[in-house]
């Protein structure tokens, strides 16, 4: 079989050092890279696709932002490839939306999307007005509330929509101390879509430690902490990955406070954790229902409860038998699951199995293309 072609959009800027940073342990690896390396893609980052587009890159840039351009230069380069994967929506549905407008020029490369969040309102108003889920040959999904709005909303079949795991690094987030010798410290992190107001009243005066590291390089969100009544023992803060490493380290027990969401917001900083063997309590939001086993691997709480989570907190800091037997299982599910490895393994699969096998691409009738008359969606 004749290897396949692929090219990788990332959004962002691969730092020139990455190889270097990862091998001497000041990074964890970029699963981009990994991905890469395991099916033989070619990469393409914001800089990369800004020069090679030029002025209309920068026009789209301006106009669409960097998913914008990415996907111009995707679409530019769609004959020069067996298959684009595109790492989120903002680069995946202006490439599908290309297709859409220019039928005549012929679609290329086959096209597999992963999914971060398609259920916000203009994104469903996107894909349904420009009836683009037919031009996506996969959708790779994070959480099953994503796949369901795939399948059930705009009627994807399911073989072509993969649920998979999110990925963390586990050789890099792996601790030293196990969660028994841990200090009465408490961590959270991240931004996107997180409930700190409820995390900082649940925790207002207990003889415990709590560490916020209120930042992400990846989220628009605002800073639910700021502008608060900060209680005492509450230290708000912002880490590099070695030294929020170190306070998952120090910490007994990682809280993931969630505003009541319908995607994985958190997942970054709970694998993080789980890798680290320590037990997360998380808000059972209807995004956050594929990691956690209540009471295996984690903790769930209802979302905005200060009550319920004050009482979660204070029962596992009580309690370091149990801290241990869910932590080791964290770590276990962590590595079972989400190891960066076996995610690009999973990538990797699923570029495979998007082939032109009459099985694997949407139909016709599917794409909504010239012969057919029945609208897909």
């Amino acid at each position: 079989m004749t290897e396949l072609r692929v090219l990788l959009t990332v959004s962002g800027t691969i730092p020139v050092d990455l190889d270097e940073a990862v091998a001497g342990g000041s990074r964890p690896k970029a699963d981009y890279r990994v991905i890469a390396e395991r099916i033989g893609a070619d990469l393409v980052d914001v800089p990369a696709a800004m020069t090679s587009t030029g002025r209309i890159g920068r026009r789209l840039g301006r106009i669409g932002g960097a998913g914008a351009v990415l996907a111009w230069y995707c679409w530019r380069r769609r004959n020069d490839y067996d298959v684009v994967l595109t790492d989120g929506e903002q680069v995946g549905l202006p490439l599908a939306l290309l297709a859409r407008l220019s039928p005549w020029t012929g679609r290329g490369a086959r096209h597999v999307m992963i999914v971060h969040v398609l259920s916000t309102r203009s994104k469903r108003a996107v894909l349904r007005l420009g009836r683009l889920a037919p031009l996506i040959d996969r959708f790779v999904v994070y959480a099953t509330s994503q796949r369901d709005v795939v399948v059930d909303e705009f009627g994807v079949s399911p073989h072509r929509v993969v649920l998979t795991p999110f990925m963390v690094d586990t050789a890099f987030f792996r601790a030293e101390t196990s969660t028994v010798d841990a200090g009465r410290v408490i961590c959270s992190a991240g931004l996107e879509r997180r409930d700190y107001p409820t995390l900082m009243e649940a925790v207002d005066g207990l003889d415990v430690e709590v560490v916020i590291a209120a930042a992400s390089p990846w989220s628009k969100q605002p800073d639910s902490s700021s502008r608060r009544a900060i209680p005492a023992n509450v230290a708000i803060e912002r880490l590099s990955l070695h030294e929020l490493r170190a306070v998952y380290e120090r910490a007994a027990l990682v809280v993931m406070p969630l505003d009541d969401v319908d995607f994985q917001a958190g997942i970054t900083t709970m694998l993080e954790a789980m890798s680290m063997g320590r037990p997360v309590i998380c808000s059972r939001t209807p995004g956050q229902t594929d990691t956690i086993v209540d009471d295996e691997n984690g903790v769930y709480v209802p979302p905005g409860d200060a009550g319920r989570l004050r009482s979660a907190i204070v029962a596992l800091l009580d309690d370091a038998e149990r801290r241990s037997r869910l932590g080791s299982a964290a770590r276990e599910w962590a590595e079972r699951h989400a190891d960066v490895e076996r995610y690009a393994d999973r990538l990797a699969e699923v570029v495979a199995a998007s082939d032109d096998s009459p099985s694997a691409r949407p139909s016709a009738d599917e794409r909504g293309d010239a012969s057919s008359d029945r609208d897909p969606d």
